[in-house]
């Protein structure tokens, strides 16, 4: 079965133009440019509600958004209530329905988005009353059915069937399991048990818990007038019941005594997740809190930073390698973190922790240090005046406790930061010597590499539970090519059923984000192929393959396959193992594990198959894709569901790669019937 989709990417060019000027002089920075930064007035509804107005009146429009600064909350083993809930709020009230409330919104032409966390919006200032009453009445009077909570939850699983083989997702949670632990509310993650445990009982129990005005901030930056904003805000927000939201108790996190990695086999991982972590607790309000800006940007903020200038630019063995650090009056983390080749796991490990240690040990360059300061400072200056920022300045004022005069004063501080104290500020938020290392990728790949480094290794399995080391597997004394393909035509049907059937044409469905997909394919037992993908009212992707020619078509766009596309297609028989089982080109490459099953490896060129040790049954095929010049990964599609037709089994279930994971099922089949040659050309 063909598994290669062709994928459209769009390149950007870019023009430098050099000016005439003596570049041996550097020119001398001019004076800090001056900000005006609207300020709040206030007041406070009597339930608790705090509200913020700063009227700004160059253009008639008006942003609003309503924040509920809650603790961090434990969600237990009904872990997706949260997410759920924000889903489902928005959908109308208890008297107005979701089609007539998205109608109310599009008239007035505006946006606004839900969770149980924040609501906000943009709209002309002459339908802001309109818009704020429709907001508070989906806030405050929000209906839920069951029929939306199915619709919701169906889409959340689907994210979680994703996830599950996504090497990143599989290394994110196991970072959290490990940074925070598993009963922190940071620690917690989805569940396809804890998603379906979910009721419609729960989902109003979290909203009237959590969704309370006692931390509630609502921020309206625009043209409007206070006096006017106060009297809708009162009229419209007045019933919100006044109440406190639960505070979960959970214990907080320490770090590691001495740096340990935690590693995650993924055997179907075609390059490794690394990311060197450890816990900090940084608020704005720290003195040091501009010097960890700026060293977080010297080691990884961009891509001048240490570690992408040495992975990247000076190694080629990533798209990309950065540092993140939070601060907030709860517990974070810092982390530096890339994707690289299987092959190079190792040795990008090493040159991240002597990244971070070189900005916690020796002084930035003043050029480097400049070049942070003025990324820092043109971004503040750029995006001060916007509205959404002004109303994130002024709620992180009231939520982290900033002096009144912060956002005055950001590029002063900024400006006052010394290498000295940049140097300091990394050896205390950032660590190499005590880190918590992360690493999810293939054990057979990247393991021995690892252990040469002598740093202590533990071992988790993909939700971050303690397992032991995965064993290295080698093929049985006797085994060939041709008894791992004999075995397999036997499994299905044996070779006189196989010969029999001359075409196959089967239909399959997928979901993409709650869009249904059509894959038709027809093949031949002498190789011709075909298939149409459509969704959407349109042709997503054809391709046709007569033998000799073939062309692929992306929305649209026709191109003629290469002769190296042309070459691939000659495992496009119905069954292309009847002519495998002949060829001298074929090799065993040894026991691979996909989706947790131990499989036989058959590679010819850029062409893997994998069959099941046990069974013999096929269950992927992979073919070698260039992602980067020099650099290229296996993209892989499994085959589960063997079910019977015409005396042969095939799989009724496929998975291919676009992007991300998508599954087909069959939903119908025919044998030698349905197919003629027009179809291939």
């Amino acid at each position: 079965m063909k598994k290669i989709l062709y994928i459209a990417f769009a390149f950007v060019m870019s023009l430098s133009v050099q000016a005439q000027v003596d570049r041996s002089v550097q020119p001398q920075p001019g004076p800090a440019p001056k900000i005006n930064l609207g300020k709040p007035q206030t007041f406070t509804l009597p339930n608790g509600l705090k509200v913020l107005v700063v009227e700004n009146h160059k253009l008639p429009r008006v942003t609003f958004s309503l924040s509920l600064d809650n603790p961090p909350s434990l969600e237990g083993d009904i872990k997706g209530v949260d997410n759920l809930t924000s889903s489902l709020l928005g959908n109308g009230t208890s008297k107005i329905s979701k089609d007539e409330y998205n109608e109310q919104l599009d008239f007035f032409g505006a946006s606004i988005g839900f969770s149980v966390h924040s609501i906000g919006g943009t709209t002309l200032s002459k339908y802001f009353p309109e818009v704020l009453s429709l907001a508070s009445k989906g806030a405050l009077d929000p209906l839920f059915t069951q029929e939306e909570l199915e619709s919701e939850r169906a889409k959340l699983l689907d994210v979680i069937k994703v996830d599950e083989k996504s090497t990143s997702a599989i290394a994110g949670r196991v970072q959290d399991v490990l940074l925070y632990g598993r009963n922190h509310p940071k620690g917690e993650y989805l569940t396809e048990e804890s998603i379906n445990k979910i009721t419609m009982t729960d989902i109003n129990n979290y909203y009237q818990k959590y969704f309370v005005p006692e931390n509630a901030y609502l921020v309206i930056v625009g043209d409007v007038k206070f006096d006017e904003v106060k009297k809708l805000v009162t009229e419209n927000f007045s019933s919100w019941k006044k109440a406190s939201a639960p505070k979960s108790v959970y214990n907080e996190p320490v770090n590691l005594a001495e740096t340990r990695i935690g590693f995650v086999d993924v055997p179907n991982a075609v390059q490794s997740e690394i990311s060197v972590n450890n816990i900090v607790n940084l608020k704005m309000t720290d003195p040091d809190y501009f010097a960890v800006l700026l060293a977080n940007y010297i080691l990884g903020g961009g891509s001048d930073g240490y570690l992408f200038m040495n992975l990247r630019e000076g190694h080629g063995w990533t798209y990309g390698a950065y540092s993140g650090i939070a601060a907030d009056k709860y517990t974070t983390d810092f982390s530096a973190a890339a994707a690289v080749r299987n092959a190079v796991t190792d040795s990008a490990l090493v040159e991240m922790l002597k990244e971070v240690k070189r900005i916690r040990t020796t002084l930035p360059s003043a050029k480097e240090l400049e070049l942070a300061k003025a990324k820092y400072i043109g971004n503040f200056v750029m995006t001060a005046e916007k509205p959404q920022t002004v109303a994130g300045f002024a709620l992180r004022e009231k939520t982290q406790s900033l002096p009144a005069d912060f956002y005055e004063n950001y590029i002063k501080n900024i400006d006052a930061v010394t290498l000295e104290q940049v140097q300091a500020a990394a050896k205390k938020y950032f660590s190499d010597d005590a880190a918590r290392i992360v690493i999810a990728g293939k054990a057979s790949d990247v393991l021995p590499g690892l252990e040469r480094l002598g740093i202590p290794i533990d071992f988790f399995d993909k939700y971050g539970n303690p397992t032991t080391k995965p064993e290295t597997k080698t093929v049985e004394a006797g085994v060939t090519v041709q008894n791992i393909l004999n075995k397999y035509i036997n499994a299905i049907g044996r070779e006189a059923a196989l010969k029999a059937i001359k075409t196959l044409s089967t239909t399959s469905t997928a979901s993409i984000q709650g869009q249904e997909i059509t894959l038709l394919k027809k093949n031949t037992a002498d190789g011709k192929s075909f298939q149409l993908i459509t969704g959407m009212g349109m042709t997503l992707l054809k391709t046709a393959y007569n033998g000799k020619t073939g062309f692929v078509e992306v929305q649209g766009q026709r191109k003629n396959m290469t002769s190296e596309e042309l070459a691939d297609m000659k495992y496009s028989a119905i069954f292309p193992e009847l002519l495998m089982i002949n060829s001298s080109t074929i090799q065993l490459a040894g026991i691979d594990n996909l989706n947790g099953v131990d499989v036989y490896k058959l590679v010819d060129g850029d062409n893997a198959f994998y069959y099941d040790v046990n069974t013999g049954l096929k269950v992927g095929e992979g073919v070698k894709k260039e992602v980067a010049p020099g650099q290229q990964v296996d993209q892989l599609g499994f085959y589960s569901d063997y079910r019977e037709i015409s005396g042969v089994k095939i799989p009724y279930s496929s998975t291919i790669n676009v992007g991300m994971e998508v599954e087909f099922k069959v939903i119908d089949v025919k044998v030698n019937e349905g197919v003629v040659d027009a179809d291939f050309e």
